[in-house]
């Protein structure tokens, strides 16, 4: 299937914002700059709507604890956007390969969305609210950057996203086990003073 990379790429980005992916998708097509949009993306009205959501996203990703509430509730949402994306991507209504590709967006999305509310976590650990705004403003910048990316070079852009993708998995499960290390110590400690 040769739209795979381009839906590899646009599951990865849902996971991450899945709002940022389906307006520059749609924006994409409605300017002409690509003909692998599909029509149900370009609507004026999705893009009104995903263009609010994703300004809502924008504002709300940078306030600590705030952007955590967002990722739980948006743990349905970016999947579910990431297999829609798929299908769409895939264009055959109702086949076998529509139905495998909203399979690899959807689960593609899940992983990049727990790998981001994972590190999203551990951040809110921080005192300061510089580390969410800079973040935030990362990952809307990878995403922009690699779904533009796929639309014109999309094994590339998948490449990019699997390598991201992979390391990330491995920074949640660094940051977990460090995190669960200093729960550990701290809770002995505490254990050591009231017992002394």
């Amino acid at each position: 299937m040769s739209v795979l990379p381009l839906i590899f790429t646009s599951g990865w980005a849902s996971g991450v914002n899945a709002y940022a992916v389906v307006l520059l998708l749609g924006l994409s097509g409605v300017t002409g700059l690509t003909d692998e949009v599909p029509a149900a993306l370009q609507r004026t009205d999705v893009l009104i709507v995903v263009g609010a959501l994703f300004l809502c996203e924008a504002v709300a990703d940078k306030i600590p604890y705030v952007d955590t509430v967002w990722d739980s509730v948006h743990t349905v949402v970016r999947p579910l956007a990431g297999a829609v994306v798929g299908a769409l991507l895939a264009g055959e209504s109702g086949s076998l390969p529509e139905l495998a590709a909203g399979a690899v967006g959807g689960s593609t999305a899940l992983v990049s969305h727990l790998v981001k509310a994972g590190t999203r976590m551990a951040i809110n650990t921080s005192p300061e609210p510089v580390s969410n705004v800079l973040m935030s403003t990362a990952e809307d910048l990878g995403v922009a950057g690699i779904v533009v990316l796929a639309l014109f070079h999309p094994v590339a852009a998948a490449v990019i996203a699997g390598i991201l993708l992979v390391a990330g998995v491995a920074t949640v499960f660094f940051l977990a086990t460090r995190i669960r290390r200093f729960l550990r110590r701290r809770t002995r400690r505490r254990v050591v003073s009231d017992g002394g």
